[in-house]
Parts: structure tokens; C-alpha cells; sequence
């Protein structure tokens, strides 16, 4: 499943896809697949994304 709310959460901090993985320490690649729902990221790395992003685990994980 697509994650639209990390997505759109990255494009409302104006960050692109490269300067969010270089804020949490991943590839551009791992964030577009995270995004297109291909890849499924650890708990830490969901963790720092919601820090960098100021979102809750909820907001930007959980699926409805």
C-alpha cells in the first residue's frame, strides 16, 4: 500500500526525497520504495522519519 501521508508529511517540510533519507541515514531509494509501498522500514528507521518530520508513528504508519 502506497504511504501518501509520509509522502505528502515530506512535501509540507519541503524536502525532497534525498534530503529526507539524508536526515534519517537511508538512500533516496529506500524512501521512494517506502512511499510506493514496496518496502516495509524497521521501527527505527519509521522512528527517526517521525522525528525528523515532528509526525506521530500513527500519522504517517498506521494502517486505517
Amino acid at each position: 500500500m502506497k504511504n501518501l501521508r509520509l509522502k505528502a508529511a515530506r512535501a509540507g517540510r519541503d524536502l525532497s526525497q534525498q534530503e529526507l533519507a539524508d536526515l534519517v541515514g537511508v538512500s533516496r531509494q529506500t524512501i521512494s520504495s517506502i512511499e510506493k509501498g514496496d518496502y516495509n522500514p524497521t521501527i527505527n528507521l519509521c522512528i527517526a522519519i517521525c522525528k525528523t518530520l515532528d509526525k506521530t508513528l500513527d500519522e504517517l504508519f498506521w494502517e486505517e
